[in-house]
């Protein structure tokens, strides 16, 4: 048995709302207790960009071959596939907890952020909203458990319950 968690759980929701920001405060809290975390962010408009233009690892990447770069401190990897869940995890490994930014197609438990407005198109994939005093709580399903945005460690409980444990 490992004595890695490995707990996954997905945060998804309209641009603006705060879902890099909370992923960035639950991983700090988790790192503090000394939890191994991985992130993962969908970018479905494939902008991301890993290095600059003109340096090697660029140069390499441009033939269209994946290309991975070693250093002391990091690897990384220009795959020019996609990945499943299934490679993402064998890619990071050990970990107790992989958050995933996006990929609402992924069947994961699911936690939506919305400040100011419900889009209520991300009812039908979520298993929790995340929200703050803007949102009228009320037009939220019954089903979908509430959690207060601005309380990290109350959605990290959450995720200790509910999350996919792989």
């Amino acid at each position: 048995m490992s004595k890695y968690k490995r707990l996954i759980v997905a945060f998804s929701g309209p641009s603006n709302t705060g879902k890099t920001s909370l992923i960035v405060k639950i991983s700090n809290i988790l790192q503090d207790n000394s939890f191994k975390v991985c992130i993962t962010k969908h970018d479905p408009k494939d902008k991301a960009r890993f290095d600059r233009s003109g340096k090697d690892s660029d140069k390499f990447s441009q033939t269209g071959a994946d290309v991975l770069i070693l250093s002391p401190n990091r690897t990384t990897l220009f795959k020019k596939a996609p990945s499943s869940i299934d490679d993402i995890i064998g890619l990071f490994g050990d970990f107790d907890y992989l958050l995933i930014e996006g990929l609402k197609t992924l069947e994961l438990p699911r936690i939506s952020i919305f400040r100011n407005v419900l889009d209520e198109t991300y009812f039908k994939v979520s298993n929790a909203i995340a929200c703050d005093d803007t949102i009228n709580k009320n037009e939220i399903p019954k089903e979908i458990e509430i959690l207060d945005l601005n309380n990290p460690e109350n959605i990290i409980e959450w995720i200790n319950k509910n999350a996919k444990r792989v």
